[in-house]
């Protein structure tokens, strides 16, 4: 499975990519809007959204972007246990 992270703190990044790893995922994260971020994105199984920690540009943009294929979770929380929750349910579907 592959996902997209869009969101979270910085300094948190390589623990949300490691807790993807943990769950059998492949992932990307997006702290913050870069520009090309749309170029970047593809094609996820799962989107990620931490609303709480992002731009609405960031936002906007990563939804946009994505096909409608791609199951997009909403999170207002960006915290570890709010990803293993996420994946938790993502991947025992």
């Amino acid at each position: 499975m592959s996902v997209v992270i869009i969101g979270g703190h910085e300094c948190m990044e390589r623990q949300y990519k490691d807790i993807c790893k943990k769950h059998g995922c492949k992932s990307k994260v997006f702290c913050k809007y870069k520009a090309g971020m749309e170029n970047r994105i593809g094609t996820p199984d799962l989107l990620i959204l931490f609303t709480h920690t992002v731009s609405h540009k960031a936002v906007k943009s990563a939804v946009e972007c994505v096909p409608k294929s791609t199951d997009v979770i909403w999170s207002h929380s960006s915290s570890q246990s709010a990803l293993y929750t996420i994946l938790d349910k993502a991947t025992n579907n």
